[in-house]
């Protein structure tokens, strides 16, 4: 299948920050519509990398302190004459889904995961049935059970998106967004049914009293094309596939995302674990950090092939404020060897990117892989070395 290049999808012009404001400029920026990214400057107007939204929101760093560059991120540029299908790899490898576009060395635009789907949509694909892309038989978890259940599935099955049953049928939905926003943010916290300020445990909560109700719903024999209105029309990022009032499919951005690339991503065989000595980190920011590391893990999966990433994280003293200057080391040991990295950040997550990237660059340097053309190509990509200059 032939698809439409990024110049005719994508969006032109952009909002920008500079990388020495505070996030909460950011906050405001967000609140007056813009897109849910902005381009990063530096002190001299040039573009240094994008921050988005949903960052800002899980890192739960204090808007008012912080600096953008904190979590500014670099994402792979692409030109105006690149396929769909491309954008879509590119996305699915860095774990950005906004790319800014640029003409020459001018940037004109980003171009979105929306952006992508709904031009591959448009195509003869569009009119394919839902069922041929969702995921069947999806986890879900009973009203009834809490907040605490809730998260463990999300971090064991390495899902962001979890259907809520009474009896079987579907009664809710819940993400990892809306654990964010009713739970780990007080200030956005709700009273729920029993939930009375802090007197319950806030893992405890019913999975009810967080839940996204009624459910926005597709049929199978819907086509994709109709999916992906209903998910531009309702600003969801997931669809839960019904058959009866029973879920029996979900389907989000990704599940779009991978048929367009033309290969469903293999299953990761690359593993993490955690250790962790006077950190405070909860399920939630785990759950996120295994996120930046399935980014990682589709990355490198064929050249490392199976294996174990240790996380070593502790307390390394604390700055003026009382926040945690927070150490991270990692060791990963794969069947084409081992290497290592370390990081130092006031963030749990941030500081874990900061030394997962380094790591990458080692794993990049190392005898046998620092003359792939394949990942140094795909690495340069992704820090937003210009896609036309490979």
């Amino acid at each position: 299948m032939i698809y439409s290049s990024v110049k005719d999808v994508f969006s032109k012009g952009f909002s920008s920050i500079y990388e020495n404001d505070t996030l909460s400029k950011c906050i405001g920026l967000f609140k007056e519509g813009v897109p849910p990214v902005l381009a990063v400057l530096d002190g001299k107007g040039k573009y240094k990398g994008v921050i988005a939204r949903r960052w800002i929101t899980r890192s739960r760093l204090d808007p008012a302190l912080t600096k953008v560059r904190t979590l500014t991120r670099p994402a792979p540029r692409v030109a105006l004459n690149v396929s769909l299908s491309e954008a879509a790899k590119l996305m699915i490898e860095s774990g950005v889904r906004q790319l800014p576009v640029f003409e020459a060395e001018t940037l004109v635009g980003f171009v979105t995961d929306e952006n992508v789907i709904h031009g591959a949509v448009m195509e003869e694909w569009g009119n394919a049935k839902i069922e041929q892309i969702m995921t069947e038989n999806p986890f879900v978890i009973q009203e009834t059970e809490s907040v605490g259940a809730v998260l463990s599935l999300l971090r064991e099955k390495g899902i962001s998106h979890v259907p809520v049953v009474n009896d079987g049928k579907l009664t809710g939905i819940i993400s990892v967004q809306d654990v964010i926003e009713h739970v780990f943010q007080p200030k956005q916290r709700q009273t729920l049914g029993e939930v009375v300020g802090e007197k319950v445990p806030v893992l405890s909560i019913s999975a009810k009293g967080i839940m996204t109700s009624p459910v926005i719903t597709v049929l199978p024999e819907n086509t994709l094309r109709y999916a992906e209105k209903i998910m531009h029309d309702f600003d969801i990022s997931s669809l839960v596939v019904v058959s009866k009032a029973r879920p029996v499919g979900i389907v989000t951005k990704l599940d779009f995302l991978e048929p367009i690339v033309g290969v469903k991503m293999p299953e990761r065989e690359l593993t993490i674990q955690f250790s962790i000595k006077d950190v405070g980190m909860d399920e939630i920011q785990r759950s996120l950090m295994i996120e930046d590391f399935d980014s990682f893990t589709r990355r490198y999966k064929k050249m490392l092939e199976a294996g174990t990433l240790f996380a070593y994280l502790k307390t390394h003293g604390t700055n003026h404020k009382g926040d945690q200057l927070i150490h991270c080391r990692l060791q990963l040991r794969t069947v084409k060897g081992s290497y290592f990295a370390s990081g130092e950040g006031w963030g749990v997550e941030q500081t874990f990117r900061i030394a997962l990237d380094r790591l990458e660059k080692q794993i990049l340097k190392s005898k046998g892989f620092e003359h792939n053309p394949e990942y140094v190509k795909n690495y340069l990509r992704r820090i937003g070395f210009p896609l036309e200059e490979l």
